[in-house]
């Protein structure tokens, strides 16, 4: 039976967080009852970030984790509140790990330093509030943007083994 305690490769599905939806709320109290729009911008939402630990040795930590969230942003509020940013997803890997979208093989980074961080998805741009699409002419817009889709797909994590001692000779001069 195969030692299955050392892996270097592997294969995960990550999501980063949608921007929040723009409010498109009309300002209203007794002092003011057409006021104007006051809605604020939805937040951003959260990145898919990799850093590097030199205490991680594997990749054996991931083994059971195939897919990896980030947090969405939260929509705007009135009174031109913005919308809180969601969370990153960090996900630790050992130093020498390259990072590779697996369709198509393309490398988006690798990580060589401890604390090193790689974005390698970046979250949706919240939408704007009602507040940006008011004009001279057209003050009460009752509409907002949405936040953008955050992006999604399957990335490969290979690690990259150095090795410590190199043997050098002439062949058959019995360096085993």
């Amino acid at each position: 039976m195969a030692n299955e305690n050392f892996i270097d490769y592997i294969k995960i599905f990550c999501h980063s967080g949608k921007g929040g939806v723009g409010s498109a709320h009309l300002a209203r109290s007794a002092r003011t009852p057409k006021g104007g729009p006051d809605g604020g911008d939805g937040g951003k939402g959260g990145d898919v970030i990799f850093k590097g630990n030199k205490n991680l040795w594997t990749l054996l930590h991931l083994r059971y984790t195939k897919h990896i969230f980030a947090e969405d942003g939260e929509n705007g509020q009135q009174n031109q509140r913005f919308g809180r940013q969601g969370k990153n997803a960090v996900v630790e890997v050992p130093l020498g790990t390259i990072i590779k979208e697996s369709e198509t093989e393309e490398i988006i980074g690798e990580i060589l330093e401890d604390g090193e961080e790689i974005v390698a998805m970046q979250g949706g741009r919240g939408g704007l509030g009602n507040v940006h699409f008011k004009t001279a002419t057209f003050q009460t817009p009752r509409f907002a943007q949405p936040g953008e889709p955050g992006a999604e797909g399957w990335l490969t994590l290979e690690l990259k083994v150095l090795a410590d001692v190199g043997l050098v000779g002439m062949p058959n001069a019995g360096k085993s």
